[in-house]
Order: C-alpha cells, then sequence, then structure tokens
C-alpha cells in the first residue's frame, strides 16, 4: 500500500509464461514453488496458512510471503516474484491503472470498520477538521489513503495543511509509541494498538456510506491463471470454505481457539484482539463474490471510481477505460460448480 512518488511500476511488465493446463501444470507448480503474497490483515482464511490445509486444498505448493502493504505486493507482481498477491482496492486500481496484467478474482473483504482514522487522546483533536497543523500517518495509496484523502477534503483541508507521512503499519505503531505522530488511518493489528491511547474520528465504514466504499482483494498474473484454472478454482474453493466456517459461527473463534491463535501467529496480531477484529469486516459468500455487487459488476465500477478519485490527487497518470478486464469471476464459478 505505501508507495513513494516515482512511478511504481514500469513499461512492459513482465508476467511468467504460460504453463501447460490441468495436471502438467500443477506438477510444474509443485516443483516452482507458487509464490502468494499476503498482508496482515485478520481474516479466517489466515488459520489455513499456518495449517498448510489451504496449499494441501489446492494441491500444490504455495510459498507464503508476507508484505507490509499493497504497494510492496504490486511491486513483487510487476517483478514477476509474485504470481498471486492480497491488495487493498486502492492499489489495484493503481495497478490497473498502470495497465498490470492482473485479475481480481477474490474479494477477501468488505472493509467495512476494519479501517479507522485514530487520533491520540493527549492531542485533544476531536474531529477531522481538527486534524489541521498535525501529524498524521497513513500508509500511500492504500485503501486508507483513499479515503483519508476524501475525508481531509471535505473537512476543508489541503495536504499542505498537514504534515502527511507515509507509513507501513509497524512503523505507525513504532512511531505511535513514540509519539512522533498525532493520529493515523490504519487496520489491525496495529489499529487496535492505536485505540488503548486513541479516539476513532471516522470509520471505513462510515465514508464507505457516503459512496466511497473500500474493499481489500486478491489478484493473480492473468496468463499464469489461465494456465493453472484447475489450482485457482481449488485455492478459491477453500479459501471460501474458510470463510464459511466462520460465518457459520463466529462465537467459537475465541482467543482460546486454534483458529484464532492461527491467524494471531500468521499476522502478528494479539489473539485478544483477533475476534473483534474479524468481526469489523463482511467476508463475501461464493454466490456473493460472483454477484454483480461484486466481481460481478461492482467490483469494476468501484475500481474506476477510486481511480478516478487518484488521478484527481495526482496518484495515477491517467484512468484505464475498462476496469472490467481486470476483475474475473470465472475462478469463483469454476470452485463453486466443483
Amino acid at each position: 500500500m505505501p508507495t513513494t512518488r516515482r512511478p511504481l511500476l514500469r513499461a512492459g511488465l513482465a508476467t511468467l509464461l504460460a504453463a501447460p493446463l490441468a495436471t502438467p501444470a500443477l506438477r510444474r507448480a509443485r516443483a516452482a514453488a507458487i509464490t502468494f503474497a499476503h498482508q496482515d490483515m485478520v481474516t479466517p482464511m489466515r488459520a489455513g496458512i499456518a495449517d498448510g490445509s489451504l496449499a494441501r486444498a489446492a494441491g500444490a505448493e504455495i510459498a507464503w510471503r508476507k508484505f507490509a502493504g499493497g504497494a510492496d505486493v504490486l511491486r513483487a507482481m510487476a517483478s514477476g516474484d509474485v504470481q498471486i498477491g492480497e491488495m487493498g482496492s486502492s492499489p489495484i486500481a493503481t495497478a490497473a491503472s498502470q495497465g498490470m496484467d492482473v485479475q481480481l478474482f477474490w474479494i477477501l473483504d468488505d472493509i467495512a470498520d476494519a479501517e479507522q482514522l485514530v487520533a491520540r487522546n493527549a492531542s485533544g483533536i476531536a474531529d477531522v477538521a481538527g486534524l489541521r497543523g498535525r501529524t498524521v500517518a497513513v500508509p500511500f495509496v492504500s485503501t486508507a489513503h483513499y479515503q483519508l484523502a476524501y475525508v481531509l477534503e471535505k473537512a476543508g483541508l489541503r495536504p499542505r495543511d498537514l504534515r502527511l507521512l507515509n507509513m507501513r503499519p509497524p512503523e505507525i505503531a513504532a512511531a505511535w509509541t513514540r509519539g512522533d505522530i498525532d493520529a493515523a488511518f490504519v487496520w489491525d493489528p496495529v489499529l487496535a494498538r492505536l485505540k488503548q491511547d486513541g479516539r476513532v474520528l471516522v470509520s471505513a465504514g462510515d465514508i464507505a456510506r457516503q459512496g466511497r466504499p473500500t474493499f481489500d482483494g486478491i489478484v493473480v498474473q492473468r496468463r499464469w491463471a489461465e494456465a493453472n484454472r484447475p489450482f485457482m478454482a481449488a485455492l478459491v474453493k477453500a479459501i471460501a470454505a474458510r470463510d464459511a466456517a466462520y460465518r457459520a459461527g463466529p462465537a467459537a473463534w475465541t482467543p482460546e481457539s486454534p483458529e484464532v491463535q492461527a491467524v494471531a501467529r500468521v499476522t502478528g496480531a494479539a489473539a485478544a484482539d483477533v475476534p473483534a477484529a474479524l468481526a469489523a469486516y463482511r467476508f463475501p459468500t461464493l454466490a456473493e463474490q460472483a454477484s454483480d455487487a461484486w466481481l460481478g459488476g461492482g467490483a469494476a465500477r468501484a475500481l474506476a471510481d477510486t481511480a478516478a478519485f487518484l488521478k484527481e490527487q495526482g496518484r495515477v497518470p491517467a484512468v484505464a477505460p475498462d476496469y472490467g478486464r481486470f476483475v474475473t469471476a470465472e475462478y469463483v464459478r469454476a470452485a463453486a460448480a466443483g
């Protein structure tokens, strides 16, 4: 999610060479290891990463690599080092606007209230307008950055009216502890730390209701996915099963449960904070994923709206003519059929 003012992507982004379909492709995937870039968002699938069940269900070796933000994932995918990766809707819109040959194939979560703008209690900041002249941290080109820019504009604040710092979540936690920042827009597990001595000014859900929704998604190198369709369908089915298990009994996901302990290990969150963090998100079902609300059309519209806003902010050079080609429901439909 963080980035610099330099262009994120070079022209002619590399994608992996297409492999044969079906069983030979999966054999090749096992030999080379599929690299999946994940972040620290607190979601049910983390339990499947921890116990190896996602890789077993997908039938291939998966190398899980943890990244601090979506912009870092984006760069790794652009280099060809990563085949599959998690990004927020803002980095996905950035990737599409830059012409990166990737597709969004799964909505990891509807962010809802899982990202929040928090001000330090001692700062005396009572609302967004109170950020004038203060130091605020956010991972640049993240969903939080996109929404922060929107609420600042609504409050009549321009970038020069405050000191805005580009920080990854772990850096935000450290800066908060040192007292270097007055406020930050971020997600768990860092969000839980900030709320211990901070007050929430606005949440992602509040901003979504004003017409600026955000989500986290999983994207894949398009050509690689098309060459490995059986793996893609199996992976989607395994992730959907983890989400379904959580939706069926969230009360069972207590701090002492093996699932929550596993999520905590992968994300670095405190187990005591995981249940509340999970409850702040919405995890769409397979049917909802394929519907017009998400992969059937809604996600593409959200990416287009996000890209238009990012262009206004000078974060992308141009808006793509069609964001639908960067979204696919193919693997969700295949998982549902299987």
